[in-house]
């Protein structure tokens, strides 16, 4: 059933006059005659009677009009609950500790009107979230992704280039240095556990061990970043790397060093993944605040050129 055809027949009830339903549609009194036919052809009942001071409703009309109104009000409910800043912008930062994260957090501070969700998609890899974002599971997912697994639909704003330090214990051979270039970690172990093969982040370091002949690996089961502290702050020669935004937390006696990367700077490259023209006034925002806020990135970055610009 037309939905336009219920909304001239509620008019015409309302109204009592064909020409007052027409201009109350913006419609010619024609066309509100032609849908009060089909409607009642439809149905196969007549509803109104018509008289020379107007129309009003039969016994059967005033069954009828009482369903007709509730069905144009689930309508509107319906369109109202899917229609832009309606409903809580949803969004992915793959995990509440890193970059994306906080600048979410740092965003709401500073609109706390901003109705948001945010989650978590831990367990699903940078083209599983931007399936995610494209069937509505989540408005927006912060990813790397490479630029060749883009779906159709989706548009990938890179924001959040962010520089990566290396974290050691006091007793590490680096633990002192003001700073360190990639380079530099030739012949350390970096322990980066949870590492998961076929993940964005697993690309990415794999590129960063192609590229500056690092040795990095997972290996051993992944007990928690307490138990990953520990470890770093009873080695002499375990290491591992952070993102410089990355909020980390362990006891004052660990005494552990995070020491910035250059010449060149590698950066994490979070990519922002959301439907293209989506209109939700929350993603607009966020979008704007997360360009007038982006740190500046350092002039030496290195980042894979796979990762979706």
């Amino acid at each position: 059933m037309d939905i336009e055809v219920l909304r001239t027949f509620v008019a015409v009830a309302e109204t009592g006059q064909f020409q007052a339903a027409a201009d109350e549609l913006g419609i010619s009194q024609q066309a509100v005659s032609k849908r009060i036919a089909a409607l009642e052809k439809h149905i196969e009942v007549t509803l109104l009677v018509r008289t020379s001071r107007g129309s009003r409703l039969n016994m059967d009309g005033q069954v009828f009009l009482p369903h007709a109104k509730k069905v144009l009000a689930t309508i509107e409910q319906a369109e109202q609950a899917v229609r832009p800043g309606s409903r809580p912008l949803r969004v992915d930062v793959l995990n509440r500790r890193i970059a994306p994260a906080q600048a979410v957090y740092r965003f709401y501070r500073s609109h706390s009107e901003s109705d948001m969700d945010v989650v978590t998609l831990s367990k699903e890899n940078a083209s599983q979230a931007a399936h995610a974002v494209l069937e509505g599971i989540v408005d927006a997912s912060f990813r790397a992704l490479p630029a060749d697994q883009v779906p159709a639909g989706i548009s990938a704003e890179r924001f959040l280039e962010v520089p990566l330090e290396l974290l050691v214990g006091p007793g590490h051979p680096l633990a002192d240095m003001p700073w360190v270039s990639p380079a530099d970690l030739g012949g350390h172990r970096i322990w980066i556990p949870g590492i998961r093969p076929s993940t964005e982040w697993a690309m990415f370091y794999q590129a960063l061990s192609d590229a500056f002949g690092l040795s990095i690996d997972a290996l051993g089961p992944n007990f928690g970043d307490e138990a990953l502290m520990d470890a770093l702050a009873d080695s002499s020669s375990l290491a591992t790397l952070v993102g410089s935004g990355d909020r980390y937390l362990w006891p004052q006696t660990h005494d552990l060093r995070r020491i910035p990367l250059h010449e060149p700077t590698p950066v994490y490259p979070h990519v922002l993944l959301f439907r293209s023209g989506d209109q939700h006034p929350v993603l607009t925002a966020l979008r704007n605040h997360l360009r007038t806020t982006d740190p500046r990135t350092p002039h030496d970055v290195w980042a894979p050129d796979w990762v979706a610009r």
